[in-house]
């Protein structure tokens, strides 16, 4: 009975017990704010709206590949999964016991989805295009959790930067990972005032996924975080692209909790909070530091100018000597992200991962399992479902231990 059950919801493709343990960690837990009256752009592969993590998250939208839906709501590309994970780590609706919790769960999103790995797809264009739609559409934060792989950006990218830093709009970039063509950070995470993050592991020490390098600004958790998937699943990732969006979140906090903050002033507050590791000040691994939301929620300091950094003087100075670099836009992404399982126990698979419910080896097995247990779906749904709300309730005694993560003692 107990193969047959666990067989059964593999066919069903139950949902999965998360464990947020960075809420807690870093103390997102102890603040009231939840980003409410803040709108965040997600520029990515797509936001999946329908999942029940972002029910009612996404107000508005667009598709800039030419082969989403208009509204920019499903995934495009070979990384399609992507933009709803990100969305997640913002703006999760989900609980302790279930789903993602998002650092700021009362922002709304902007879902803008671009051609993220698809063949012949002018990424350099949309990016600018995607960038210049978030401000007129009154984004006050965007997220940009890709690379370009190369330190240097098109020109049509100084227009369209210029343009979000000079109506207030904090850009948040992914440094990139180790696993890309290139180790150190790349553009748009190199461009003068944009929020470049990097990422450390859960004992706080840079992650060997992230890119390092003295274009990273800040440091933030890349290492076993959780992400909704689309298609009502979750899955476990690492790396910059998942920082980049935690960064994003507790802005959102610090501009909810200080509306007539500007840019500039949220900027400061950010970096001038971090908690100091590594080499004293700046350094390569964690920029200014690693986040520290209780602090920055409570920073009170201003900046006339953007800590960052300025684009227009970078543009004075050396766009007429620059060179663009012909480089692919790609999703700073580790490996498909691993499937937890609802005992919350790490699925192992080949490199070629694959959502819960499918399989590369024996392909008849699936469907002819379906036919044999299929009379007998109800009876066992019943068991399965009362196995779940015991494990739920045991979950809840240990929680803020990663129950999926066998390494943690």
């Amino acid at each position: 009975m107990r193969i047959a059950l666990l067989v059964l919801g593999l066919l069903l493709t139950p949902a999965t017990l998360a464990d947020n343990w960075w809420i807690k960690s870093y103390g997102f837990d102890q603040s009231k704010l939840d980003g409410t009256g803040v709108t965040i752009a997600v520029i990515d592969t797509g936001v999946d709206s329908s999942h029940p993590d972002l029910l009612g998250t996404v107000i508005d939208g667009v598709d800039f590949s030419s082969v989403g839906v208009p509204n920019g709501t499903s995934g495009v590309g070979s990384s399609a999964f992507h933009g709803t994970m990100v969305a997640s780590l913002i703006a999760g609706q989900g609980s302790a016991e279930s789903g993602v919790v998002g650092v700021a769960p009362g922002a709304k999103l902007l879902s803008i989805s671009i051609g993220l790995g698809v063949p012949g797809s002018d990424t350099d264009a949309q990016i600018a295009q995607a960038v210049r739609w978030a401000v007129d559409h009154d984004a006050d934060i965007i997220n940009l959790s890709l690379t370009r792989n190369s330190q240097t950006w098109p020109k049509s990218w100084d227009d369209a930067f210029s343009y979000a830093f000079e109506n207030d709009v904090i850009v948040v970039a992914a440094a990139g990972n180790r696993s890309d063509k290139s180790s150190r950070p790349s553009a748009p995470a190199t461009i003068p005032g944009v929020v470049s993050v990097g990422g450390v592991t859960k004992l706080k020490e840079p992650a060997e996924a992230s890119a390092a390098g003295l274009g990273v600004a800040i440091s933030a958790p890349a290492e076993d975080l959780l992400g909704s998937y689309p298609g009502e699943g979750y899955r476990v990732w690492d790396g910059s692209s998942a920082a980049a969006p935690l960064v994003s979140g507790l802005l959102a906090l610090m501009s909810q909790s200080d509306p007539k903050a500007s840019a500039n002033d949220l900027i400061e507050r950010l970096i001038s909070s971090a908690t100091d590791l590594g080499e004293p000040g700046f350094d390569a691994n964690y920029g200014h530091g690693l986040i520290n939301p209780t602090a920055a929620l409570k920073s009170k300091e201003a900046s006339a100018e953007n800590p960052l950094g300025s684009l227009e003087n970078w543009i004075t100075q050396y766009r007429s000597s620059a060179q663009e670099e012909q480089s692919e836009l790609v999703v700073p992404v580790q490996p498909e992200p691993v499937t937890v399982s609802e005992q919350t126990e790490v699925i192992e698979q080949e490199e070629n991962l694959e959502p819960v419910g499918q399989s590369n080896s024996e392909p008849w097995l699936n469907p002819l399992l379906y036919w044999l247990l299929a009379p007998l779906a109800p009876l066992l749904w019943n068991v399965l479902r009362r196995e779940r709300k015991g494990q739920a309730r045991a979950l809840k005694k240990t929680k803020g231990k990663p129950q999926h993560d066998s390494s943690v003692n």
